[in-house]
């Protein structure tokens, strides 16, 4: 019986020994020596083993972390990397996840054929004189969205009114960039870039004119008299830059007039090919203008004068029915003819030297005519002014 139990644990023992001895002697060796990979490669991690175990591979990168299962065959575990690391770049740590902990790294590079070119471009628009610009970006990827290595060539291309250039950069820290200046005339640069025999689309940069420079100004009228009814023209000379660009199109010029009783008039136009044009209708009566025209905060013209000529040396003036209604006219104009319609005839009316009211009428037909109600003017004497382009007359005490 004690025989028996001895042999028993004999065999455990020997057993057991078997078992810690073969643990122990289990080997794993990694097989693949490529560490360097290019976006887009399937990539294949292989080790010989000893055991039949298969431990997962715990995979880590930029792009977050994974477990992968191994694929046991004729003793060789072979791990497949996941696309969805294999295609971006950086920098890949992986860990097999056996007793050895072996471990290791990959670095993945840009697949290097530029397929997306994406650009920008800015300001839109720029001034003309060679010192303003606009800064062209380009950051090239590959097929997976990964940027391209750095130091690699981009080629930059513009072209100007007769110049064309081509201007190569490189990538650093994944962009390229190169200064577009202006040159002395305005008009439109086109630009793009190539990488890697991959081109963009065509972009635009407006080169604008400069800062106005100052100008003249003239007038044009039918005639010189004040009749309150024509138009006089004001016009600048073309508008250009110190460099000879004639303005934008849309630019606003201002013109102010001062009038003989340093009242201000005031104007506008905007520039069609340079040049602005503005209406004022004549006064309705004799006047003398000075006008002249900014651009604000950028450029001036000269003063130009203008005189207007009274239309009317007299006129008369009739009181009827108990001098309640006040006729004024014929009213004629320098051709003795009777002045256009809407003449402002203004009639004050003065008790005791006081004024006490102001009535206005336009003229039609050459006349105007006003009718003195009797609630409002009662039966009195009154002082009446008549007044029309500019023109005077007076009655004094006028029994109503």
């Amino acid at each position: 019986m004690h025989l028996k139990l001895t042999y028993i644990l004999i065999s455990g023992l020997i057993t057991l020994l078997a078992s810690t001895t073969s643990k122990n002697n289990e080997t794993i060796q990694l097989l693949t020596k490529q560490i360097q990979f290019e976006a887009g490669d399937t990539i294949e991690l292989n080790f010989l083993t000893t055991s039949t175990k298969t431990p997962s591979l715990y995979i880590s990168s930029s792009y977050g972390s994974t477990l992968v299962k191994a694929n046991l065959e004729s003793g060789i575990l072979k791990y497949s990397i996941p696309q969805l690391i294999s295609n971006k770049k950086g920098l890949v740590n992986w860990t097999l996840l056996s007793e050895n902990k072996l471990c290791g790294k990959l670095n993945i590079t840009a697949n290097q054929k530029a397929k997306v070119l994406e650009t920008y471009l800015g300001p839109p628009s720029i001034e003309a004189g060679g010192t303003d610009y606009a800064m062209l970006v380009v950051i090239p990827s590959d097929l997976y969205d990964n940027p391209l290595a750095d130091s690699t060539l981009v080629t930059i291309k513009h072209q100007f009114l007769e110049n064309q250039g081509n201007n190569t950069v490189f990538i650093k820290n994944g962009i390229a960039y190169k200064n577009i200046y202006s040159g002395k005339k305005s008009g439109r640069i086109l630009a793009s870039s190539e990488c890697l025999a991959f081109n963009s689309k065509e972009y635009t940069i407006n080169v604008m004119p400069a800062i106005p420079s100052n100008f003249k100004i003239n007038y044009n009228r039918n005639h010189k008299f004040a009749d309150g009814n024509q138009i006089t023209t004001f016009s600048t000379s073309i508008i250009k830059d110190k460099h000879g660009n004639i303005v934008s199109d849309g630019t606003y010029v201002e013109f102010f007039i001062t009038n003989t009783s340093n009242v201000i008039l005031k104007t506008f136009g905007t520039t069609l090919h340079g040049i602005a044009k503005a209406k004022m209708i004549h006064p309705d009566h004799e006047d003398q203008w000075h006008v002249n025209a900014f651009i604000e905060g950028m450029a001036e013209s000269n003063t130009i004068t203008l005189k207007f000529l009274p239309i009317i040396s007299h006129f008369n003036v009739l009181f009827s029915q108990n001098n309640r209604i006040i006729t004024v006219g014929p009213l004629k104009s320098f051709m003795n003819q009777m002045v256009p319609d809407g003449l402002e005839v203004e009639l004050s009316v003065y008790e005791n030297n006081i004024k006490t009211q102001t009535l206005y009428k336009s003229s039609f037909e050459g006349f105007a005519t006003f009718k003195l109600d009797t609630n409002k003017f009662p039966s009195k004497n009154y002082t009446f002014k008549i007044k029309t382009a500019g023109i005077e007359k007076t009655r004094t005490n006028v029994k109503l």
